[in-house]
């Protein structure tokens, strides 16, 4: 589930990126708000992709996500 709101962040990001032109907001670049939020997505994404792996390869190892009591 995490994995959706990563796609949608970077495609948000993508669309300010390279979609938006022309537009003056005072002050802010929207370029660079677009590759801020695409950077962040691409992060979120390989931080959530190794945290899914660390919990896979735990529950191979019959230690589930808690040490044993």
């Amino acid at each position: 589930m995490a994995y959706a709101g990563w796609l949608i962040l970077l495609a948000v990001g993508a669309i300010l990126y390279f979609a938006v032109n022309n537009t003056e907001v005072s002050g802010v670049d929207i370029g660079m708000i677009g590759l801020i939020l695409m950077g962040v997505a691409v992060l979120g994404f390989v931080i959530s992709f190794v945290m899914f792996m660390i919990r896979r390869s735990d529950a191979r190892q019959g230690q589930g996500p808690y040490p044993p009591q």
